[in-house]
């Protein structure tokens, strides 16, 4: 983690908060999580309940899905890319006032470096298995009991039996469970519980917002007839710790200046957390439609987030006034980043599923497409001109015909170059998706500060 973000060197607590937390977990993708954490966040919000949810690693769909169901802000929580001090003082300032605060896991509970089960191991939260128990019975319970006993340091407080056949098939399962797992739950196989997917994870929040609603209800029914809420509301609270910067020093100063944000059904990969470090930096965020806007904000710079521009491509094609807008604003030499889907959007053409090509931007040269099933994800370090910025890589799209890349992304544990980092005029292009957090004095000098010396530092600490 970046030195200006709490750093953990010199940091003293300075308070605490406690509520009850749990981490939801499974033991691989595709068992549940996401549906189980989306029904027992509404269960408690239409109880009259403050729950604070959390998802690990770098996900920008589950979040969207969270946010909806609870009503609340949903931040990322990586160890790696965020780092230990980020993660603790978010985990407190949700304690502080939540009735319960929820994190999600990624993959399975051991997967990765760092993992689900060490998140959970460093921040004491007890953990709750999802398993999808359909096709077995007593193998689900010997499962639970092999995850609860794989390492030290990690305590596994119940599982949830999603898929679950019958009664029989429940009461089978929960005799077979160790005595410190007990069955907490068990949901029926109906397909109206699971969320909807395509190519890269769920679909979109605002693309389903209406039959998400009908799937978080019957949730939060299914939960509550089980007991769920009253039984984690009653686990013993979690203590978390405020972080305070000492050798940190305040966040650099983007004061006075206006970033304009691709945001709509093409453009929506944005952490909360970058646009919460931006406007803690003095910079003010103006959000735009690239599908639907004619003509950009009043801004000093432009962020093109990742997202589904191949789903879009023909209509982005067909808004030449905007266009033309973002080619006025990069041959003006403003600064632009462009992330992944933002990337594509300003190649020459792009051509979706359907293989039907569409010409885009032209800001940078070649030709986006698509792959089918395949793909490259994985955590990286950008290595850019204005310093590193650790980053994360999750797409199924190819760029050919792009020109010489001033650098790479470093990965996280491979010597192998990463992705490729592009700069034409003040535009800075990659499949890479920046946190902003864990370098700000880059992101300041990428997105307006023209020298080290432009970047001012408040009063405010970075960490308030």
């Amino acid at each position: 983690m970046s030195a200006q973000y709490c750093a953990d060197q010199g940091s003293q607590p300075a308070a605490v908060a406690s509520c009850p937390a749990v981490f939801i977990a499974a033991p691989a993708s595709g068992q549940g999580k996401t549906t189980v954490t989306a029904a027992l966040a509404r269960l408690l919000r239409n109880l009259g309940k403050v729950v604070r949810v959390f998802k690990t690693g770098p996900d920008y769909l589950d979040p969207q899905i969270l946010v909806q169901a609870s009503g609340q802000p949903v931040d990322q929580l990586d160890l790696w890319m965020a780092g230990e001090a980020y993660c603790r003082q978010r985990l407190f300032e949700a304690a502080r006032e939540a009735d319960l605060i929820l994190v999600e896991g990624a993959m399975g509970l051991f997967d990765g470096e760092p993992s689900s089960a060490d998140l959970a191991a460093r921040f004491g939260l007890p953990l709750v298995i999802v398993m999808d128990v359909k096709g077995m019975a007593q193998t689900a319970a010997a499962l639970v009991a092999g995850l609860a006993g794989f390492r030290d340091g990690i305590r596994i407080v119940g599982l949830i039996a999603n898929a679950c056949g019958s009664q029989r098939h429940r009461e089978l399962i929960e005799a077979a469970l160790p005595a410190s797992v007990p069955m907490l739950a068990a949901l029926a196989r109906n397909p109206d519980l699971a969320l909807p997917e395509r190519h890269l994870g769920l679909v979109q929040a605002d693309e389903i917002r209406d039959d998400l609603e009908t799937r978080f209800e019957a949730g939060a029914r299914a939960l509550q007839a089980e007991g769920l809420d009253q039984a984690l509301l009653r686990l013993p609270p979690v203590t978390f710790e405020a972080v305070e910067s000492v050798a940190a020093g305040a966040l650099p100063s983007l004061y006075g200046r206006v970033i304009g944000v691709a945001r709509d059904a093409a453009f929506s990969f944005i952490y909360q957390a970058n646009l919460d470090v931006l406007e803690r930096m003095g910079a003010s965020v103006r959000f735009f439609s690239p599908l639907a806007d004619r003509q950009l904000p009043a801004c000093d710079a432009l962020w093109l987030p990742g997202g589904y521009p191949e789903l879009h491509a023909e209509r982005l094609a067909a808004n030449q006034p905007m266009m033309d807008a973002i080619r006025r604003f990069h041959a003006a030499g403003k600064p632009i980043l462009a992330e992944c889907g933002g990337m594509l959007y300003c190649l020459d053409s792009l051509a979706g599923y359907d293989e039907r090509s569409h010409p885009m931007l032209g800001l940078l040269s070649g030709h986006g497409w698509m792959r089918g099933r395949s793909g490259c994800q994985g955590m990286q370090t950008a290595e850019l001109p204005e310093g590193p910025v650790r980053a994360h890589a999750h797409h199924r799209s190819v760029a050919d015909g792009t020109p010489e890349p001033i650098a790479h992304g470093r990965r996280q544990r491979h010597p192998a170059p990463g992705e490729a980092i592009y700069r034409a005029r003040r535009l800075t292009a990659s499949y890479l998706h920046l946190f902003f957090p864990d370098n700000p004095a880059a992101v300041a000098r990428l997105l307006g500060a023209e020298t080290a010396a432009d970047i001012q530092a408040p009063e405010a600490d970075a960490c308030n």
